[in-house]
């Protein structure tokens, strides 16, 4: 009689809780900071098929995936992939995920507001950064550029 692999029903990979019945690149995909394209070199780095299910993987496997997942320069994974590529403060290459990525991005942002550049000032204002038209859209607490009319006068008022 032939024994069935153990599967999990949820295994935890990265920071994220994922079902154990997806397969490893659709798992790999719901970690924050890990998009299709990465996904995809951990699997071929790690020689693992794409379709294989997250739940039938032994603890030892999901360690060399999260192993990767933290240091895909030790895996010679190239640097295109690779979400933060020529830092501004060390300038290395690197790859964010999750609560790391959240706080980078913070920082970025609170950076380009201290220096005062355009985007820095687009952000302090609450206004789109990357060239939205602001007549239809964005049109919230007082910012609106489109129609303005007056308020309407009570009836009696208006006599």
């Amino acid at each position: 009689m032939e024994q069935k692999s153990q599967t999990t029903s949820i295994v935890r990979i990265g920071d994220k809780d994922v079902k154990g019945d997806i397969s490893i690149f659709h798992a790999l995909i719901k970690l924050k900071g890990v998009r299709f394209s990465f996904a995809k070199a951990i699997c071929k780095v790690l020689n693992l098929p794409l379709t294989k299910k997250i739940g039938t993987m032994s603890k030892e496997e999901i360690k060399k995936v999260e192993d990767v997942v933290e240091n895909p320069k030790k895996y010679n994974i190239p640097n295109w992939i690779l979400n933060r590529r020529f830092d501004p403060e060390t300038g290395e290459s690197r790859h964010l995920t999750g609560p790391k990525l959240d706080l980078q991005k913070e920082f970025d942002i609170r950076n380009l507001k201290k220096i005062k550049c355009y985007r820095g000032v687009r952000h302090m204002l609450k206004l789109p950064v990357r060239g939205q038209r602001t007549k239809g859209a964005f049109r919230t607490k007082g910012k609106t550029v489109g129609v303005v009319r007056k308020k309407q006068m009570p009836a009696k008022a208006r006599r």
